[in-house]
């Protein structure tokens, strides 16, 4: 298994941020951050390349950074209410996913990326919940989320099994399994 060194040029999750030099897969490289321009690969000239560009790109960062922390701060009362149609449970006919999520605060005046939302898996009942969304690589914040059926009304319990909630059997039935049983007895 080769490795390479490579110079990031975006910041790349679980790897580092713009600049640094690391080492991975050579497989890596070559499939997917080289051709995503992501990365490009560590010689002398790209390294002093970087290095001039390094106090323009601290620069960028440092205003990336505030103005999230302003975004941020914009968007700290916001609050999202999705209506779905339900089935019983508050199981939703479909989910809501970090895609609905993005438009609805699209709608709201906020340009957000679906990818910088994060959710681990799309939302499939009704209820509250808390989504995390990722302004910057050090600035993150959360926004409730309620999720409702159609005209707002509460979803309805989920059904418990429990003996009350077992459906009754008719006395009737209960003659017939009796009668078998003694016949059975008689028949041995």
């Amino acid at each position: 298994m080769s490795t390479t060194k490579i110079l990031l040029r975006d910041d790349v999750d679980n790897l580092g941020g713009r600049g640094e030099i690391v080492k991975v897969k050579a497989g890596y490289a070559r499939n997917y951050l080289l051709p995503k321009r992501l990365a490009s690969l560590a010689t002398k000239g790209n390294i002093n390349q970087i290095n001039q560009e390094r106090t323009a790109l601290l620069k960028k960062v440092a205003q990336d950074k505030s103005t999230a922390e302003a975004q941020s701060e914009q968007m700290k009362d916001i609050s999202l209410n999705f209506e779905r149609r339900a089935g019983e449970g508050g199981t939703l006919f479909g989910s809501v996913t970090s895609m609905d999520i993005a438009d609805a605060l699209n709608a709201k005046g906020y340009e957000i990326d679906r990818r910088k939302i994060v959710l681990k898996e799309a939302i499939k009942e009704t209820g509250d919940y808390t989504v995390n969304v990722k302004l910057h690589r050090e600035v993150t914040i959360q926004v409730p989320v309620t999720v409702t059926t159609e005209g707002g009304a509460p979803a309805a319990p989920k059904a418990e099994t429990t003996a009350e909630a077992q459906p009754e059997v008719s006395d009737e039935k209960t003659e017939n399994y009796e009668s078998m049983a003694i016949s059975e007895d008689t028949i041995s």
